[in-house]
């Protein structure tokens, strides 16, 4: 069956549909050229906690969900994995509809031979498992910065300025964040290492990485709000993070640049 993709496999988490931060058109773009045997969603693919305050859900964020029911239906293994924002999907462990298996977690094994646990991540956030009042507050603040970024993002689109995360700049600044996400890399590997795994793929922090931590493959897919990534598994078995803002950007540098060449090379071709 593999021969017949592009790639073996394709991970996406905390797409958080049903928001204004969630980048729906930068994901429609990645999937409209991203096939795969098998397609994990690694949890929060759309937001619960935000639906309930107030109904967002435009075109985009539609299109996205059908574009994923139709890699299904063209043969694609799609399994969902709930995080803590879609948790009402918890509800449903072990069904199967749309051509989607809803699963607690996962073991997935790789064209190596590597297993890999697959678990959207929230279950070893203790803020989330003890203190989801904190939860919920650090959610209001995360929309409001969000809500900063959407602007600060619209007027440099203006300019020919590309997509940039005041959010994701945050997390790599902040002491404590970057405290905050050593310690979760640290407690996922250890996770894994009791499951007798190679590696761990999940999402839940919005901090994408691929790396070792204590000879565990620590994975996390990021996000499409902030990062806009996404990993997949090549068909030779290698594993790639794949940036798609960064993607765009050089797309976008690289038609520019040929566009001034063809100028510049217009404009040599009158003064001979």
């Amino acid at each position: 069956m593999t021969d017949s993709f592009q790639y073996r496999a394709l991970f996406l988490s905390d797409i958080h549909l049903g928001t204004r931060g969630c980048q729906a058109e930068m994901l429609l773009d990645f999937l409209r050229e991203y096939d795969a045997e098998y397609i994990y969603l690694v949890g929060d693919i759309f937001d619960g906690w935000r639906l309930r305050k107030g109904w967002y859900w435009p075109q985009s964020h539609n299109d996205v969900v059908q574009k994923i029911l139709r890699k299904g239906r063209k043969g694609s293994k799609i399994i969902y994995v709930p995080g803590n924002h879609d948790e009402v999907m918890r509800n449903y462990l072990g069904t199967h509809f749309g051509g989607i298996d809803v699963k607690e977690k996962d073991i997935y094994t790789a064209l190596s031979g590597e297993k890999f646990l697959i678990i959207h991540g929230d279950q070893f956030d203790m803020v989330v498992m003890n203190a989801k009042w904190l939860a919920y507050l650090g959610d209001w603040a995360y929309e409001t910065i969000l809500k900063i970024n959407t602007s600060v993002n619209r007027i440099k689109r203006l300019w020919g300025g590309q997509y940039w995360s005041l959010s994701r700049w945050a997390k790599h600044k902040v002491k404590s964040a970057v405290n905050f996400i050593g310690d979760y890399e640290a407690v996922l590997s250890s996770e894994a290492e009791k499951a007798d795994v190679n590696g761990i793929i999940c999402g839940h922090i919005h901090h994408p990485a691929m790396h070792d931590v204590n000879g565990i493959k620590y994975i996390n897919t990021g996000d499409w709000v902030e990062s806009c990534t996404a990993v997949i598994e090549h068909l030779d078995g290698t594993f790639e993070l794949i940036e798609w803002s960064k993607v765009t950007r050089l797309r976008t540098e690289a038609r520019s640049s040929k566009k001034m060449q063809l100028v510049a090379g217009g404009r040599q071709t009158k003064t001979v």
